[in-house]
C-alpha cells in the first residue's frame, strides 16, 4: 500500500484480507474433514479426492497464517501465497464435483477461491 493510501483504501484492504483469511480457514476445515472420510486406498478417484482435500486444507490453513500473522512477509509473497490458495481450491473443487456428497466441500473451495479473489483484486 502507498503512502497515498486513503482510509477508505485501508479499511478495503483490511475487511477483504480478514475474509480471505476467514474463507481459508472454513475451506482448510472442510477439507480436512472430507479428506478423513476417503477411505485410503481406495479407487483412484477416492485417492485423488483424499489427496486433493489433504492438499487443499494444507495450502489454506498456511495462507490463512501468512494473512493473520503481522510478520514481515512482502506484498508478492503475500500475492504468490493468495494466487497459490485459490488455484488449489478451484482443483479441489472441481475434484469434489465428481463425489456425491462432497458438495458443500467443493462450496467451501469455490468460496475461499473467490475471497482470494477479492483479496488479490485489492492488493491491485
Amino acid at each position: 500500500m502507498t503512502s497515498t493510501t486513503t482510509q477508505q483504501e485501508l479499511i478495503r484492504f483490511l475487511e477483504d484480507r480478514f475474509a480471505c483469511a476467514q474463507a481459508c480457514t472454513e475451506c482448510a476445515r472442510a477439507c480436512a474433514l472430507r479428506a478423513s472420510l476417503v477411505d485410503p486406498g481406495g479407487t483412484e478417484e477416492q485417492e485423488l479426492a483424499r489427496r486433493k482435500g489433504i492438499m487443499c486444507a494444507e495450502v489454506c490453513d498456511a495462507t490463512c497464517r501468512v494473512l493473520s500473522e503481522q510478520n514481515s512477509v512482502d506484498e508478492a509473497g503475500i500475492r504468490v501465497q493468495v494466487e497459490w490458495c485459490r488455484t488449489v481450491c478451484l482443483e479441489a473443487a472441481h475434484v469434489f464435483d465428481g463425489h456425491p456428497g462432497a458438495e458443500d466441500t467443493a462450496r467451501h473451495c469455490r468460496d475461499c477461491a473467490r475471497a482470494c479473489s477479492d483479496f488479490l483484486r485489492t492488493l491491485a
